[in-house]
Parts: C-alpha cells; structure tokens; sequence
C-alpha cells in the first residue's frame, strides 16, 4: 500500500437502518452496548483480582487498560451509529487501535517476560490512538490498518512463538479467530443482512462476536493461575 487508503463514505451506509423505540440504527447501537458492559466487567473484575492471576503489575496494567478501551470502543460506536460520519467514526476506531495495542502489551509482558513499568504500554497506546489522528488529518488508513492487523497477527506471532506461563493459553489464538471472524462479518455486512432474512446484520454479527471474543479473554485472565512454563 504505497498510495494512501482513503476513507470510503460508503462504509457510513450499513445495512441494517431500522429504528426503533426512537433509536436510529437500532441493532448497530444496542449491539455496541454488549461492549461497553463486557468491559465494565472487565475492569471491576481486574480491579478485584489478585495479583496470582498475572505475571507482573504491566501484565496486569496492560489489561486493565485494554479493558478501559473495550468500554470506551462500545461507548464510541454507540455515538458513531447514531448518525455515522467521519467525525463520529473517530470515536470509534480511536479506543480500537489502543485497545490492540494495549492488548499486544500485556502478552509482550506476559511471553517475553519483560518488565518495562508502563513505558512500553503508554508508546504502544500512543502508536495506536496516533494512527487514528493520522487518519483524521490526512484522510489515510494505512496506519489505522497496521496498528489493527499488525497487533493482532503480533499477538498470534508471539503466542506460537513463545509459551504461555498459564494453563490454557490457547484461548490467545480462540480470541484472534473470533476477532477474524468479527472482521469478516464486517466486510459481508448487506449478505449476510439478506441471508438471514434481514434479521440481523453482519455489521451487528461484528459487534456480537467481538464481545464474545473479549468475554473469551475475560474469563482466561479472571480464572487462571499461574503454572509452569510450556502451556500452549
């Protein structure tokens, strides 16, 4: 991608207009609030956890973060389905891309077992929310796109590269098919509209499966222990 990557205005028009109770883009707007609940949990249930559940205070910092960011991801696509544009979209994809960075940092600390304090978390968040002001200023994905498919595949990278010190490490890669499969969704928005009858929307399928995916995470991070090396 050497040429910039535009904002296309056609990805505004979702497939699933309906409203209802007064709320335009009904099911777009009320699917974003099952994000905003999975992270508030989130961030109660870290902020309760005891510190068995992690490898260290960045681990346990970079969640706690990713979680504020999931919150803050539902809170802005509500805004954004509202009346979609540009500007609201910005609320939307801002809390994302720190929400993977934040997420790339806690399996950085988790893997490499590293203890950089929040030095290394607060670079990678600002890296993400700055792909996103790039994007505002100059009308260019391409590092939007790098922050969020770059995290993620990092991630994966990481994950098969190096073991985890939990039982059920596993679950690192369930959450990035899940995120694949949100992704895909996405893109199939009108199909999968008209496949199920105009029932629900792909767009609405992204928002579900996310949730699913960081709820999958929840669970790992609120009920694990630390093990010994070797856990895949």
């Amino acid at each position: 991608m050497l040429t910039p990557l535009h904002q296309d205005q056609a990805y505004h028009r979702f497939a699933d207009s309906r409203a209802l109770l007064g709320i335009p883009n009904f099911a777009d707007v009320v699917s974003s609030v099952v994000l905003v609940l999975i992270g508030i949990l989130g961030i109660w249930l870290l902020w309760r956890n005891p510190a068995s559940r992690f490898s260290g205070a960045d681990e346990w910092r970079a969640y706690w973060w990713f979680f504020c960011a999931v919150a803050a991801t539902g809170i802005g696509s509500a805004y954004y389905h509202l009346a979609p544009d540009d500007a609201r979209l910005a609320w939307d994809r801002l809390p994302i891309a720190v929400a993977c960075m934040c997420l790339l940092g806690a399996i950085v600390a988790e893997r490499l077992r590293i203890a950089p304090g929040g030095t290394l978390l607060a670079v990678l968040a600002l890296l993400g929310a700055a792909s996103v002001l790039y994007w505002m200023a100059f009308d260019d994905l391409r590092p939007y796109v790098l922050v969020q498919f770059g995290s993620i595949l990092a991630i994966v990278v990481l994950a098969a590269w190096l073991p985890s010190r939990y039982p059920h490490g596993w679950v690192i890669f369930a959450v990035a098919a899940l995120y694949a499969l949100a992704k895909w969704c996405e893109f199939r928005d009108p199909v999968i509209y008209e496949l199920t009858g105009r029932t629900v929307s792909g767009h609405t399928l992204k928002h579900l499966l996310s949730a699913v995916a960081v709820g999958a995470l929840l669970w790992w991070v609120s009920f694990r222990q630390i093990g010994s090396a070797g856990h895949g």
